[in-house]
């Protein structure tokens, strides 16, 4: 009887976990589309003048409004959290939408942010208030910009431009909804935010994984 035990132990049980998790790729659940075709962001400036485009990346964005170095804690804690996770990512970005009076405080914000590691992958683009309301307001969020055009939330933005967040039941069957993920908040972002990303990449390495064996039939 213990021989069986230990045999379950060392071969089966590994075995079953193995299927488990392999099995799991295929059948996560798609992160839910909160808002369509959101504005992409073509006529704001970069800091170096190259265009930064929404579409056909995932993309991360943020306001963090006028007062940048306020907020320079929520920075830290996006990029040990969510960016440095997935930098390596191609398709991955990280997009803060700026007041353009802020562009000191966000070459300060920046030079601190490569303190920590490359920043490669998060880019920093700059609007008119009109710019960043109108923008802000294709998101069609039930959250507001505060007085500075800024807020302590990021949202998810998928290829297609769709808000992507939380919405229905989760598994242990409560209703919730989430549109964005509150960056003063560690533990929000290292559970809630961390888990939404790995379904959104996860779900686009599986449709590149599909068109490559689709095309190999070919």
């Amino acid at each position: 009887m213990k021989k069986n035990i230990v045999l379950f132990v060392l071969f089966i049980l590994p075995l079953v976990a193995y299927l488990f998790f392999a099995s799991g790729i295929n059948s996560f659940g798609k992160l839910p589309i909160l808002t369509k075709s959101v504005f992409d962001i073509t006529t704001f400036k970069s800091v170096n003048d190259k265009p930064v485009l929404l579409k056909n990346k995932i993309s991360i964005v943020g306001f963090p409004g006028n007062k940048i170095m306020a907020r320079k804690g929520n920075f830290f804690n996006l990029y040990e959290k969510i960016y440095k996770k997935n930098e390596e990512f191609k398709d991955f970005q990280i997009v803060m939408v700026v007041p353009e009076e802020a562009k000191l405080e966000t070459e300060k914000m920046m030079l601190d942010l490569k303190k920590l590691g490359s920043i490669s992958g998060w880019k920093f683009v700059f609007a008119s208030p009109n710019e960043i309301t109108n923008f802000y307001s294709s998101l069609k969020l039930e959250a507001t910009l505060d007085s500075d055009l800024g807020t302590e939330n990021v949202f998810i933005i998928d290829k297609k431009l769709n808000l992507r967040g939380r919405k229905g039941k989760s598994v242990k069957g409560d209703v919730e909804y989430r549109e964005g993920y509150n960056t003063k908040l560690v533990s929000e972002l290292h559970n809630e935010m961390t888990d939404d990303v790995k379904v959104i990449l996860a779900e686009y390495r599986l449709a590149l994984k599909k068109n490559k064996n689709a095309t190999r039939k070919i």
